[in-house]
């Protein structure tokens, strides 16, 4: 059930409906293939790549919480250029915006990483994922200072000309100060939240459950923290927002939209409901009938205070 008003933009990327998934979740779209049609999603963005291989963290790295879960994967990838010989023919012709979600562990990393994927015409946009930790300052996320958000976005800017959406950490004090500092250094386009920073701890073994200690936090857990941060960020900024966080049904979707997101991301919901994504754009146009709303993009900031 696709509808004509469902359509949003993000800087120049044009979405049939405001659904994507999260970078991590649904790996690079093809083991979702049996579950869900692609091609009817707003676009997906395939896993955290980085200039090099990286082998990721020691396992056990997830572990299940109160409505949530923690993940410590560590960007376990095989490199930007493992992923434009081998798996970038496969998914380039799928009918739906293909995005990249680019890391790094410094600016040039970011840059060099970027610089080769600008020259793919099939991936209209990257993520840029600033949550990384920056070796070269003693491993403090670039994400967490305006300074630091500023300039990995900048250096970036410069290298890649296509649309540029740069993912938030929530780990801040002031999320807008952030949003703020990267809408000023040319970002099309914010994405938040990412996860959170937390830890599980096994009581009857004294141990962490996972081997980093600390992990990243996601699933419906983080949904009130991420709707508050989407809805804070969309009056302080006017560049499209990408509302993440525990979304697990239209009426979540929905609830970002009224906060001031213009799309959203489905995360930890595709491993609960491989097909979840499929019911929340049909859950979406149903929700515009029931309420006779003939455009989506009405219902951005919309929420009555």
């Amino acid at each position: 059930m696709e509808m004509n008003g469902m359509n949003v933009k993000i800087g120049a990327l044009e979405c049939k409906n405001p659904v994507l998934t999260a970078s991590g979740t649904f790996g690079y779209g093809l083991e979702y293939q049996d579950f869900v049609d692609l091609e009817r999603l707003g676009g997906f963005i395939v896993k955290g790549t980085t200039l090099h291989h990286r082998e990721g963290n020691a396992y056990p790295r997830m572990a299940e919480t109160p409505s949530g879960m923690l993940n410590a994967v560590g960007l376990q990838n095989k490199g930007v250029d493992y992923f434009i010989e081998h798996i970038y023919p496969q998914i380039k012709d799928i009918n739906t915006n293909i995005i990249v979600n680019v890391s790094g562990a410094s600016i040039e990393d970011y840059v060099a990483c970027a610089e080769k994927i600008d020259a793919l015409d099939s991936i209209p946009a990257i993520e840029l994922n600033i949550s990384c930790p920056n070796v070269k300052q003693g491993g403090m996320a670039f994400g967490v200072t305006p300074n630091g958000a500023e300039s990995v976005v900048k250096a970036v800017r410069k290298a890649y000309h296509k649309t540029l959406i740069v993912k938030l950490s929530p780990n801040v004090t002031s999320i807008t100060d952030i949003a703020k500092a990267v809408e000023g250094a040319g970002a099309d386009s914010v994405s938040l939240i990412n996860t959170l920073l937390g830890m599980a701890i096994n009581a009857e073994t004294q141990r962490p459950e996972l081997s980093t200690i600390t992990g990243g936090l996601s699933g419906p857990c983080v949904k009130p923290i991420a709707l508050r941060m989407v809805w804070q960020t969309y009056n302080a900024v006017k560049i499209p927002i990408i509302g993440i966080g525990g979304i697990q049904s239209a009426t979540d979707a929905i609830e970002f939209i009224l906060a001031g997101a213009t799309a959203v991301e489905i995360g930890t919901a595709n491993f609960v409901d491989p097909n979840i994504t499929m019911k929340v754009v049909d859950g979406i146009a149903d929700y515009m009938q029931r309420h006779k709303i003939d455009n989506i993009n009405s219902l951005r900031g919309a929420l009555k205070i």
